[in-house]
């Protein structure tokens, strides 16, 4: 019943405004409208009589009277496209409107939003319906009717067709009133010519009065329009049959006329370069009707000044229909758009994503694309509809298969929470302990196996996480004091070794050759009880240590391979590893010579492809060194092997011990 009213409203509405109807000016040949009656203009007969004033064809039609009062036509309504809008924006969208902008001026507006509105509302409504139907109900209990959103919707409208209605009612009351007004003018012109008491002078006078008071009134109903006009110059044609102005005072007034024509041909020159199309085509309008208001001009300059007002006119015309054909080409430009985004959606949603990760980047996609969409302005009406509800078939197809997505992971997210608890309980239990680096190890492959897990439910997804950090971050806190503390003791460790060095400067070796190595060796066992230094003077001790022992190596003659000889064997010597761990060194000597010897068949075998040219022999130079000191490195090796073959080889009786204690192991 509600939509039937509003339909029988718009009717109303519709029926009282004035529709916009573009014409071209045209002014047929004069002719005289006593002519179309049954009484005829008398003869000329004396030049001094009054004659009737040649007049301009004025008779008013439906083409030249077109937009008398419709001040809505003559406001160019912006196009907005409501097809991405919901209910609620829709709403805020028509309410905007009642508050900022003139009732007169927001009618297609109001109706674009309604069509809109509707067919969302019919959307909710289906959808509220096939719930109910779903969840059990009887279609006949079924009771609908408007929401919350929907009544607050109707509640505004209503205040706008009340409005609208009270405006066409004021509209119509005051052109009812014109029309008894200019009823009443008709009454005087007949009291005139019917009245032989006044002279001519005062008859004219009156006759001027009437004209003046004619052109203040506004507009009247249209039904009413040419009637009137028909009435109101057969009533002129009858004053001027009746004074028979005379030929003096009749060229005087169509002077008048012409200087007031020729001033509208002007401001109709100067609209052709007015930068709005709107303001244009409503004063373009206005002088249209100034222009059958005044009255007819000399008869040899009439066809010039109306050729030069209609081709003004003519281009104002044309200006306003190229701006529509190039709104056109717009509106074409943005179907394309539109259509270039139905694809892209259509694109990214034809294969359906295999992880949570790719549902929500294509749904990042997908509200770009829908901001997109929004940015680009309305498309012809007749395609609106169909690329909106192709545009957004592709969106909501797509959001109701990553819901039931979603749906279907809730238990691996329980399962991940499950994960994410435990690793909260080990990492726990590690923050308490005190074994840094092995502790730390654990604690990074938690971390690690942290990101590997999948996500939870986002209720408890941040407490989890918040655990599982505060356990981190109390073990790594617990780590940082500790080795600053540490740190402290790092300047008296570098006083130490500035010492050592200091002290090994001094130090005089004497002859003895086994004597001067013990004491280096003793300088450098030192050296290493001696802890962490600042890590800026690491490399310079190092360095200074290091080239303090080469530069005693030399002075005494000792050559570093029997220096690192010597130090090995000591090694060996004072190794606590046992057996297994000399055994695992030796492994590790054949592996590097291993390495080496594939080194310098590799080297070899480059040498080969070298031509002879003063770059390749550099490169053979720097070959020839590497493999030189490759074979030089072997000879240390296989030294040292030799020492380890001296050093561990058993006795009879220690042989036979080391196998009574393996097969004693083996039974038990």
């Amino acid at each position: 019943m509600e939509e039937s009213n509003e339909m029988q409203n718009e009717v109303v509405e519709n029926a009282s405004s004035t529709a916009e109807i573009e014409t071209t000016a045209t002014e047929p040949t004069n002719h005289n409208l006593a002519d179309n009656t049954a009484e005829t203009a008398p003869a000329e007969t004396a030049e001094t009589e009054p004659q009737p004033m040649a007049t301009e064809p004025e008779t008013p039609t439906v083409e030249n009277v077109v937009g008398q009062g419709d001040t809505e036509a003559a406001f160019e309504e912006p196009v907005v496209d409501y097809s991405a809008m919901n209910r609620e924006e829709l709403t805020e969208a028509l309410k905007g409107l009642l508050e900022n902008d003139d009732i007169t001026k927001i009618k297609n507006r109001v109706a674009a939003i309604k069509e809109r509105f509707n067919d969302v509302d019919k959307e909710v409504k289906k959808a509220a319906f096939d719930k109910f139907i779903e969840e059990g109900g009887n279609k006949d209990e079924y009771e609908g009717g408007d929401d919350a959103i929907a009544e607050a919707y109707r509640k505004i409208y209503n205040v706008y067709r009340e409005r609208r209605q009270k405006h066409i009612n004021e509209i119509e009351a005051a052109k009812q009133h014109n029309l008894e007004l200019k009823q009443q003018i008709l009454d005087e012109l007949r009291e005139l010519i019917n009245n032989e008491n006044d002279t001519l002078k005062q008859s004219y006078d009156r006759f001027n009065t009437i004209q003046d008071r004619w052109k203040t009134i506004g507009d009247v109903p249209r039904t009413e329009l040419n009637g009137l006009w028909q009435n109101y110059h057969f009533l002129i044609e009858q004053f001027f049959n009746k004074v028979k102005m005379n030929k003096e005072l009749m060229l005087l007034d169509q002077k008048k006329n012409l200087e007031s024509k020729t001033l509208l041909c002007e401001k109709a020159e100067e609209l052709i370069v007015e930068p709005s199309i709107s303001k244009a085509a409503k004063e373009l309008q206005s002088l249209r009707e100034q222009w059958r208001e005044i009255g007819p001009v000399p008869v040899e300059q009439n066809d010039e000044i109306w050729t030069r007002f209609r081709t003004a006119a003519s281009k104002v015309d044309e200006r306003r229909r190229e701006y529509y054909e190039q709104r056109n080409e717009e509106l074409e430009k943005n179907l394309l758009a539109k259509q270039a985004l139905i694809d892209k959606a259509t694109e990214l949603t034809a294969e359906t994503p295999s992880s949570t990760k790719k549902w929500n980047e294509i749904s990042a996609e997908l509200d770009e694309l829908l901001k997109v969409w929004k940015s680009i302005g309305p498309v012809v009406r007749e395609k609106n509809e169909e690329i909106w509800a192709a545009f957004k078939g592709q969106i909501d197809r797509f959001y109701a298969a990553k819901k039931q997505y979603f749906e279907t992971i809730k238990d691996e997210q329980t399962e991940n929470y499950n994960k994410k608890i435990d690793l909260c309980l080990q990492a726990e239990a590690i923050a308490k302990r005190d074994d840094w680096k092995k502790a730390t190890e654990e604690l990074l492959k938690l971390q690690d196996e942290w990101k590997q897990i999948g996500p939870v439910n986002r209720k408890v997804s941040e407490k989890i996480w918040q655990r599982f950090r505060g356990a981190c971050d109390e073990f790594f806190n617990r780590k940082t004091a500790y080795f600053t503390e540490l740190r402290s003791s790092e300047q008296d460790n570098l006083q130490k070794k500035e010492a050592i060095i200091a002290e090994l400067k001094a130090h005089t070796f004497g002859d003895n050759k086994e004597e001067n190595l013990d004491a280096l060796k003793d300088f450098q066992r030192r050296w290493m009880e001696i802890g962490y230094v600042p890590i800026n003077e690491k490399q310079r001790l190092q360095k200074e240590f290091r080239d303090t022992i080469n530069s005693i190596f030399e002075q005494l003659r000792i050559s570093a391979n029997e220096a690192e000889i010597n130090n090995f064997r000591e090694s060996l010597q004072n190794n606590r590893g046992g057996r297994q761990s000399i055994s695992d060194k030796r492994e590790h000597l054949i592996e590097q010579i291993q390495k080496l010897r594939a080194d310098i068949s590799l080297w070899e075998n480059n040498l080969g492809f070298l031509a002879n040219s003063k770059q390749a022999d550099l490169l053979k130079e720097e070959f020839d060194k590497k493999m030189r000191n490759a074979r030089q490195e072997i000879a240390l090796l296989e030294a040292k092997i030799r020492i380890i073959d001296e050093e561990n080889k058993p006795s009879d009786n220690k042989a036979n011990e080391e196998n009574d204690s393996d097969k004693n192991k083996q039974e038990n």
